[in-house]
């Protein structure tokens, strides 16, 4: 019997799925795509026979059925999910409804959008010294997330954050990260769409930024990104100095014998 291939579609340029979950949506008789979020661009990869299923109007119970009915006939069907799925992907869910089915899966991870958000700005989350964290969240709307994890709560730590689902209400998020502990010169920065041709860059401060986005028009599909990675200071890491050994590579030694 075939599996349910859970495919990470990547952040938006089609180019960034992985080789694996190409060879799986070239192959697939069946897919299921996400397409309020996936580049429907992707979609050119499938054979000219697959069939073809929009899950944005559809609900669970349609989802798994058209996956378990597929897998009865012994066709392979892919579930396309947008940048990786293990965040914000709500597989978890549908896993649990194939288990009780019977159906086998596998997962293929993607390019998740804070990656693709990170490599269009030319930045690293975690500067030697900087900030060597990063926290994933978002702010709580018609989904809540636990009181622990409130964006004021996670603020205290001031280090890399990236906020998904958000930005319709990055006034609220501004005020919560800065009650948290932010300072208002901490840079930030909104990504919309990151890596796919229609993409827009915000950058400023905590002190700024909510106003820039709203002049921009950005209202949805972006990525809050906070924190001193995307500022001005950084510093060199011990990786490729001369004069720091690990297993690999032992520190130059001066003419005179002395390290």
């Amino acid at each position: 019997m075939t599996v349910v291939s859970f495919v990470g579609a990547g952040p938006g340029d089609k180019d960034l799925i992985t080789l694996k979950g190409y060879r799986r949506l070239a192959a697939a008789d069946v897919v299921i795509y996400a397409g309020s979020l996936v580049n429907p661009a992707l979609l050119d990869y499938c054979q000219d026979s697959a069939q073809k299923y929009d899950s944005a109007g559809m609900d669970l119970g349609q989802i798994i059925t058209c996956m378990t009915e597929a897998i009865a006939k012994d066709q392979t069907v892919v579930r396309l999910q947008t940048g990786d799925f293990s965040i914000y992907g709500s597989i978890r869910e549908q896993i649990e409804e194939l288990k009780k089915a019977g159906v086998g899966y596998e997962c293929i991870p993607g390019v998740s959008s804070f990656l693709g958000a990170a490599s269009s700005m030319g930045v690293e989350y975690t500067v030697p010294e900087v900030a060597q964290s990063v926290i994933i969240t978002r702010m709580a709307g018609r989904t809540p997330v636990p009181d622990r994890e409130a964006l004021k709560s996670l603020a205290q730590h001031q280090t890399s954050m990236v906020i998904f689902l958000s930005v319709q209400g990055v006034r609220k998020v501004v005020a919560q990260l800065l009650e948290g502990g932010y300072p208002e010169t901490t840079p930030a920065a909104v990504i919309y769409k990151a890596t796919w041709p229609e993409e827009k860059k915000v950058q400023g401060t905590l002190a700024d930024i909510a106003e820039k986005v709203h002049a921009a028009g950005i209202r949805r599909t972006a990525l809050i990104m906070v924190g001193e990675f995307l500022g001005d200071e950084y510093n060199y890491s011990h990786l490729y100095d001369a004069n720091f050994s690990h297993m690999y590579r032992q520190k130059s030694v001066t003419t005179d014998g002395q390290d």
